[in-house]
């Protein structure tokens, strides 16, 4: 059959052979038998030494890519291999991974198509199942996280994402100087989770961390009240009576307004003096709202005044950018119902991860 000489051609294996290819009894596939080539010895799965063989499994079928509408099957015989290191074990074949029954090149084909459609319409397209997607994203993100490479890392950036009813939300740490990445996924907002990150990437990568841009603290200014000149005409005469009639409110108005003058600042050691001295008349104002604000602000003095030194390098639209991106990632996959289906998606869409070398491109 053809098939066999362009398998042979683009899809070829050292110490196998396409035997033959025919169409199954029911002719809505097409099956290819793969013997190992004589003399070639097996490979032990658990060290990937070769290994004397000890016996075979009953025939396993791995899935192909498709072709014209046929799926295809790779018949096979898995030899077992007695080991002096691992003892009795299955053999690795190359076109395999661990349990998996499709093979490794149409796990990539399907992680592939699965960036550009949704997992269901992939599933549907290639006459397989969401779950089988779901696996092959899994096999290429874990792949690829193995073999990425960390540093150098410059400047993060920081923001959240709702990726399920309840108030379930993600830490998302984006790489936003030379390269613009996912690089770490969180599970809940919480000071714990972010500690994660740099467990992950370790102390010397840390250490070279010189901006952290988190959109969030200069969302904070909005907490506080809209400016005047975004104010609405009902909204202004609404304002008007309430600073009336409450003292409370005029001195914490008049607080927020002086506070706008902050991000008007193009010097850090400026920026830092205006933050120290707000603070200061805040903390004695009596008013326990602006209070928490004024102590929210102190606690991340720091970051806060790096917006001052990285603005005109970083911007927040390149962090807005990616989050708009993961979140047309949940749209477009209708959403996914765990916390790890949602970090194999965010991981294969935004973390330009790097995959397995293949014989031939099949898309």
């Amino acid at each position: 059959m053809l098939l066999i000489t362009i398998l042979n051609h683009c899809h070829r294996f050292p110490g196998f052979v396409y035997e033959w290819a025919k169409f199954s009894a029911d002719k809505q596939a097409i099956e290819v038998r793969v013997r190992p080539r004589s003399g070639s010895a097996a490979v032990c799965s658990g060290c990937q030494k070769p290994s004397p063989g000890y016996d075979h499994l009953d025939e396993r079928r791995f899935e192909f890519i498709p072709l014209w509408g046929f799926l295809v099957f790779f018949l096979y015989r898995m030899r077992r291999v007695n080991c002096r290191g691992c003892g009795v074990v299955v053999e690795e074949v190359p076109w395999g991974s661990g349990k998996h029954h499709l093979t490794k090149v149409y796990m990539q084909f399907l992680a592939h198509w699965a960036r550009k459609l949704s997992w269901k319409e992939v599933a549907e397209s290639f006459q397989t199942s969401w779950e089988k997607v779901c696996d092959s994203v899994e096999y290429v993100v874990q792949w690829g996280l193995q073999h990425r490479s960390l540093g150098p890392i410059f400047a993060i950036g920081v923001d959240e994402l709702q990726y399920a009813r309840g108030h379930k939300y993600l830490t998302l740490v984006y790489q936003i100087d030379d390269l613009t990445r996912l690089l770490w996924v969180g599970k809940e907002r919480t000071v714990e989770s972010f500690e994660g990150f740099f467990a992950m990437i370790g102390q010397k990568l840390s250490s070279q961390i010189e901006f952290v841009h988190e959109p969030l603290l200069k969302k904070t200014r909005w907490c506080l009240l809209k400016r005047k000149q975004n104010l609405t005409g009902d909204q202004r005469f609404r304002l008007r009576d309430l600073l009336r009639y409450n003292l409370k409110t005029v001195r914490a108005y008049l607080l927020k307004e002086d506070f706008q003058q902050f991000w008007e600042y193009e010097s850090p050691a400026w920026a830092g003096k205006f933050l120290t001295e707000w603070c200061r008349q805040t903390m004695r104002s009596r008013i326990e709202p602006m209070k928490k604000v004024a102590r929210m602000l102190r606690a991340h003095r720091d970051l806060i005044l790096n917006y001052f030194k990285a603005k005109k390098l970083f911007s927040s639209g390149i962090i807005e950018g990616l989050n708009n991106k993961a979140k047309v990632t949940m749209r477009k996959s209708y959403g996914f119902r765990t916390f790890r289906v949602t970090e194999l998606a965010l991981y294969h869409t935004l973390g330009k991860l790097p995959e397995p070398d293949l014989t031939h491109r099949f898309y």
